[in-house]
């Protein structure tokens, strides 16, 4: 199932932007985690996005350090986020679902195992944030054959050239465009050339297009969808699990 594609499609229908929605599994707890990936599911969220715990994200912020580390010291592995992923795909057949992870523990497992497991849990894409351009073929010739996508990371000074060779050969796919350089994590405001150059993107981009890193609350989404297909949030939802509070945009 093309699910990545049908849930932008379905959110273009019915005139918003798809709304892709960040949770670190394990935190607070694994348990809870699978809680309110549910939860933010009912809330509304088109595409979930279950990251796997890593010792260096060094692409995170401190919310998501945070928690990570916290996960981490709960022995959460990739088989456990796995077998999350599993669990959530029985109880919600239409969500797309993304497995993010940095590509130390995706090789350590080895790319085989890794792609038949990520098929048998009903992940629909994977994103390694730490994969380039040049280098993730021999992932993406073992995903291919069980019909799982792969996000591109889109940097703020990535050229619209390599923006077109990112996306080449990518089905069930789209591009996550990063909205400011840096690390993750909410932000009061957004920078002034951001909708300019998500313009920019649309104007060469096959794949729908998605912005992320720093949006914290429903107005930012809403003006980064006038310029995309779609918004990313993830430490604002983490840090309503840090204060107890269910996983929610403001």
């Amino acid at each position: 199932m093309q699910r990545v594609t049908e849930a932008f499609a379905r959110a273009k229908k019915e005139g918003r932007g798809a709304f892709v929605a960040y949770l670190t599994m394990g935190f607070p707890s694994l348990a809870e985690s699978e809680k309110a990936a549910d939860d933010i599911i009912a809330g509304g969220a088109d595409v979930l996005e279950l990251g796997v715990p890593f010792s260096d994200p060094f692409a995170d912020g401190g919310t998501i350090r945070s928690a990570a580390y916290e996960a981490l010291k709960g022995g959460v592995t990739l088989g456990d986020v796995m077998a999350v992923a599993k669990r959530l795909r029985a109880r919600h057949a239409e969500t797309a679902i993304v497995l993010f992870s940095y590509y130390n523990l995706v090789f350590s497992m080895g790319l085989e195992k890794f792609a038949a497991a990520a098929a048998d849990a009903g992940i629909d894409a994977v994103l390694c944030v730490d994969l380039p351009l040049e280098e993730r073929e021999e992932l993406l010739a073992k995903l291919r054959p069980y019909g799982i996508g792969f996000i591109p990371l889109i940097a703020p000074n990535t050229p619209l050239s390599r923006v077109a060779e990112s996306e080449e050969g990518l089905e069930n796919s789209f591009l996550y465009v990063m909205t400011v350089k840096g690390t993750t994590g909410a932000r009061a405001e957004l920078p002034p050339d951001l909708c300019g150059r998500l313009d920019s993107i649309k104007a060469v981009a096959r794949l729908p297009v998605a912005a992320g890193f720093g949006i914290s609350t429903r107005a930012q989404a809403e003006e980064v969808c006038r310029h995309a297909d779609g918004f990313i949030v993830g430490s604002a939802l983490v840090k309503c699990l840090a204060e107890g509070k269910k996983p929610c945009l403001s």
